[in-house]
């Protein structure tokens, strides 16, 4: 798969705790994304963030939460993004869903040597 030049950066801010049809949800949006035939994507888990509702969520050992931050990063076509949007509308009832461009430089599998 080619994926060179001027690509679209999505990322999605969700919760840990999230769920879409009983897994959690970032592993249901990576699946998804897999199935489509998306270039790759990424979770990234924070260690404290909040949200729409203020809410302050941390990994401090005095204030364990269970609903850590979760980011998804995608870089892909704008065609196949936008192709997903409507079901990420359904997938993410909370949250936040972000476009911007990249640049995409390098994306190829790893040489075996």
């Amino acid at each position: 798969m080619k994926l060179e030049g001027e690509q679209t950066l999505m990322r999605i801010f969700v919760g840990e705790s999230d769920r879409w049809q009983r897994k959690p949800l970032y592993e249901a949006i990576v699946e998804m994304l897999r199935n489509e035939g998306f270039a790759g994507a990424t979770v990234l888990k924070g260690v404290m963030g909040f949200g729409a509702g203020s809410v302050v969520h941390s990994d401090r050992l005095l204030r364990l939460s269970s609903d850590l931050p979760v980011v998804i990063e995608i870089v892909e076509s704008e065609e196949m993004i936008e192709n997903v949007l409507g079901r990420l509308e359904e997938m993410v009832s909370g949250g936040m869903i972000t476009l911007e461009k990249a640049r995409v430089i390098r994306y190829r599998p790893e040489e075996k040597k």
